[in-house]
């Protein structure tokens, strides 16, 4: 792809541990604040908003220009939610997301814990795998590329 002209935004579910890998594909290296993220035990969701790094789109990979897009991202079927190595009340903490991952347990129940820069983690008993990405507004141009090669 050459440019934001070729943008396209996301919208995507998972299901199964492939699909949350492919979601996980996406959010590598989303800033976030911790105050954007949100329990919901009354409805059993778990959801964020975040800048993500558009990595499928730019122009040098090395050069630029780079892009970051407003994304949303919600899972479904949680029962508990746990933070580890994150201070709830640093609502202003900026995080960077590194990966999405799946444990399983029985009956397609286990946990899927979002890891963070510098050791945090956010653990998400979940019933099933059952979530959605879905881009919130048009990219805009950023001066910095993530660190590591995409």
């Amino acid at each position: 792809m050459t440019g934001v002209k070729d943008y396209k935004p996301l919208r995507l579910m998972a299901a199964d541990d492939a699909d949350l890998q492919a979601l996980s594909v996406c959010l590598q290296d989303a800033v976030l604040k911790i105050g954007d993220m949100a329990y919901l035990p009354r409805e059993r969701r778990f959801a964020f908003v975040a800048n993500r790094f558009v990595w499928e789109v730019g122009g040098d990979r090395r050069a630029g220009p780079f892009w970051r897009v407003r994304v949303g991202a919600h899972f479904e079927d949680v029962r508990a939610v746990k933070q580890i190595n994150l201070r709830g009340d640093a609502k202003d903490a900026v995080v960077e997301m590194l990966a999405i991952a799946f444990t399983p347990a029985a009956d397609g129940a286990g946990a899927v814990t979002l890891t963070f820069a510098g050791g945090g983690a956010v653990r998400l008993e979940v019933d099933a795998i059952n979530a959605e990405l879905r881009d919130l507004a048009g990219p805009w141009r950023t001066r910095l590329k993530p660190a590591h090669e995409g």
